[in-house]
């Protein structure tokens, strides 16, 4: 009883998630092969499992530091206001780049659950996943598909990219901040914003302008969307 009235009250999910980040930042600062987030995420989970945590125990505080994704989104207009001149002397480019990015998304992501067996309500949770979580979460249940898996989808794909997106870029022969920017900004969303935002403020900059558009592309075309797979 005194452990379920400690585990439910909001301050532990805030110190709990601000403590495990704090030890996954220096950890990563020592071993530069550790992902910092990754690291977290793996130790949250690790120990709701292990002390039986109620997850709603734990997201009474988890969910205020949630709540500070809006005001981090913001604080990337920053970046943006610095090289503003330059992006619009791109707008056009970065348009198309990032529209076909969302539409290749979308189709290939369907494409792949269907084509190994999925059934609908599994590709209308994970054709969105590229876009910011806010986002994805609200067009999957307009597709139709499971929230809580919507949000796993997404949140692995920040990951994800934000674990090899810059490598791979790299290996394949892409050295433009400008197109990694983009490129991590369009595929992975948030997480690989913060990423590349540590690596170079050009990359960041780009990243944010990336994911916010991804997340208006992906608003725009869910009304195709809706109409030609989920009718």
């Amino acid at each position: 009883m005194w452990g379920h009235e400690v585990w439910s009250m909001p301050v532990f999910g805030v110190a709990a998630t601000i403590g495990v980040f704090e030890l996954s930042l220096q950890l990563s600062k020592r071993y530069r092969w550790i992902h910092p987030l990754l690291l977290c995420s793996v130790i949250l989970i690790v120990m709701l499992s292990v002390l039986d945590i109620p997850y709603e125990d734990y997201n009474q505080g988890g969910s205020l530091i949630t709540f500070l994704l809006g005001p981090a989104t913001v604080a990337l207009a920053l970046p943006l206001y610095r090289n503003w001149q330059r992006i619009m002397e791109q707008w056009l480019p970065i348009l198309v780049g990032v529209t076909l990015g969302a539409c290749v998304s979308l189709a290939g992501n369907a494409a792949i659950v269907l084509c190994l067996g999925g059934n609908e309500e599994l590709a209308a949770s994970m054709m969105p996943k590229s876009a910011t979580t806010p986002i994805a979460l609200e067009l999957v249940r307009l597709y139709g598909g499971v929230p809580e898996l919507g949000a796993v989808f997404t949140v692995l794909t920040g990951l994800f990219g934000s674990l090899v997106g810059v490598s791979f870029l790299r290996l394949i022969g892409v050295r433009s901040d400008r197109a990694i920017g983009l490129a991590v900004g369009t595929a992975a969303h948030g997480i690989g914003t913060a990423k590349v935002m540590r690596d170079s403020q050009v990359q960041g900059a780009y990243a944010g302008l990336a994911m916010g558009v991804m997340g208006v592309v992906m608003t725009v075309l869910s009304v195709p969307v809706t109409l030609l797979f989920f009718r």
